[in-house]
């Protein structure tokens, strides 16, 4: 369980500017955070990028943290609701993905040769504007969220919601260009 703290002149100082006291509450409570999230998510990157949004937080917010009467209580609360949002956004993006996969079988019922599917989908990412494109394939690369937004110099949400928009955009495509090689088809 997390334990108090104790000097409410951290919360103070953090109001203040004091990037120090930020690192010391981070120091204090980073590994109690991380093993509750781990706990959850079974993945260490998904638990340092919530941890992350948790303390982007509370120093978004720091204006507001002399006001509270727990501390502790806020800190919990607001990874405990990270770590829920995060879950639902990985279950979203993947009943997505396994949308496109039944398409895709589907599709390959209708004896479509695999090489029409490499194509339409190099189309489909073509299309894609250049920010999505960028993210989708970078993280086809394997590049985490994190590094990719260092790279392109956006914030890990942008990054989120870019590859979120690319996978929405290319199952459309897919699902159109499939569509439209069955009619060639028959």
């Amino acid at each position: 369980m997390l334990k108090p703290l104790e000097n409410t002149g951290l919360l103070n100082a953090i109001a203040q500017n004091d990037e120090r006291a930020f690192r010391a509450v981070f120091d204090q409570y980073h590994q109690q955070l991380a093993a509750f999230v781990f706990s959850i998510t079974r993945s260490r990157e998904l638990t340092e990028e919530i941890i992350q949004d948790v303390f982007l937080k509370i120093w978004e917010e720091r204006n507001s943290l002399p006001e509270l009467k727990s501390f502790t209580a806020y800190l919990f609360i607001v990874t405990r609701n990270h770590t829920l949002n995060a879950i639902r956004k990985i279950s979203q993006v993947r009943k997505k993905q396994e949308a496109v996969n039944r398409h895709l079988i589907q599709t390959e019922e209708e004896e479509i040769p695999v090489e029409n599917y490499y194509a339409l989908l190099d189309n489909a990412v073509d299309q894609l504007p250049m920010q999505q494109k960028r993210v989708f394939l970078l993280r086809q690369q394997g590049l985490k969220n994190a590094d990719i937004a260092y790279q392109m110099n956006i914030s890990v949400h942008s990054v989120k919601k870019y590859q979120q928009w690319a996978l929405q955009a290319i199952a459309r495509l897919i699902k159109t260009g499939a569509f439209l090689l069955i009619s060639i088809f028959f």
